[in-house]
């Protein structure tokens, strides 16, 4: 871009005074938008935030027409989830997939689908579902000439990983038997393995309890925490996502690019929760995805959960407030993108 058409995303960052985009950054970052809440804006008013905000990326749960319809012309690109209960169903019937594109995709020319996500992390026996149901879906858009959304499957660092330091990442052997086939179908497809990265859960829960500084949590570690051979590690996002990266090459899938589909930091209910902090992580995560992993330079394609606070969230009073704004869509804290 001219050097006037950067100086003037600049000034309208001076003006909105909360959240801004270049556009190497806009590539990188998108928002989740869930809507766990009885108090959120309509989604016509959300895409105008979205927009009113450089956020060209968004990720649904489940489709919703009154979502769709408000995208439609909006050149925001969408990742659109398949709600886990939809899974037994879709692996074992390909006409209930095929009417499900037709319903929620075809139907909707206007908007500018990016990837279908087969599922949000599957628990138990479902997880044997997501496979078939992931090919079924890879056949009805191709049917419907639609080869060019990719089809995937968001996934937790819990429960799926295992093996320290990095490099001696490995699907865990819970996981194996499902994330071995999904991890070889997305090399033979092309499509990135979507995975939920959260800092926070690993701190707070102590996953890697190697590991219990919040200052690596936080991007903000004056130096490295964990050497791994020839590489080095100052941050604990990187370092799972390169978890993520040794599994699938552990798993013969090295080909496989991820897309982290979820991350964020909450703001209030819980250990760490904080505004300061939440700004803290978010800021420098947005800083941070534009120049990769020490496993995988370059830029990580990223989703920070979530839009807004949703009081309707079910769990912790964490999961309340992982929201960069509030319901009635003034800033939850100060982010420039």
């Amino acid at each position: 871009m001219a050097k006037h058409g950067v100086a003037f995303i600049l000034t309208l960052a001076l003006v909105l005074g909360v959240l801004a985009v270049t556009p190497k950054v806009v590539q990188s970052i998108g928002v989740c938008y869930g809507v766990n809440g009885n108090n959120l804006p309509s989604p016509s008013d959300v895409v105008k935030l979205y927009q009113s905000k450089g956020i060209d990326s968004m990720r649904i749960y489940f489709p919703r027409s009154d979502i769709l319809q408000a995208l439609t012309g909006s050149n925001i690109a969408l990742t659109m989830g398949v709600a886990n209960e939809n899974l037994s169903a879709f692996a074992s019937d390909p006409s209930a997939v095929a009417n499900w594109v037709k319903q929620n995709v075809q139907v909707y020319p206007g908007v500018n689908f990016r990837y279908i996500a087969v599922g949000n992390e599957v628990e138990s026996g479902n997880t044997q579902n997501v496979l078939p149901a992931m090919q079924n879906m890879n056949s009805a858009l191709s049917a419907a000439g639609l080869s060019n959304i990719k089809v995937s499957v968001s996934v937790s660092q819990k429960g799926v990983l295992a093996g320290y330091p990095p490099s001696n990442g490995m699907f865990s052997p819970e996981a194996t038997s499902y994330m071995t086939p999904i991890a070889k179908y997305l090399a033979s497809t092309g499509a990135p393995l979507m995975a939920n990265v959260y800092p926070y859960f690993a701190y707070v829960g102590n996953l890697r309890a190697q590991i219990d500084d919040i200052n690596y949590a936080l991007f903000t570690s004056p130096g490295t925490v964990v050497p791994d051979g020839s590489k080095a590690y100052q941050n604990q996002f990187d370092a799972i996502v390169d978890t993520f990266y040794s599994a699938l090459e552990s798993a013969g899938a090295g080909s496989v690019p991820i897309v982290v589909s979820e991350s964020g930091w909450p703001s209030a209910g819980g250990t760490a929760a904080s505004a300061s902090n939440a700004q803290t992580y978010n800021q420098n995560l947005i800083k941070h995805v534009g120049q990769g992993t020490p496993k995988r330079p370059g830029r990580i394609e990223t989703y920070i959960f979530a839009m807004f606070n949703e009081n309707d969230k079910r769990g912790d009073e964490t999961e309340r407030h992982f929201g960069l704004f509030n319901p009635d869509q003034s800033p939850a804290y100060t982010i420039n993108f």
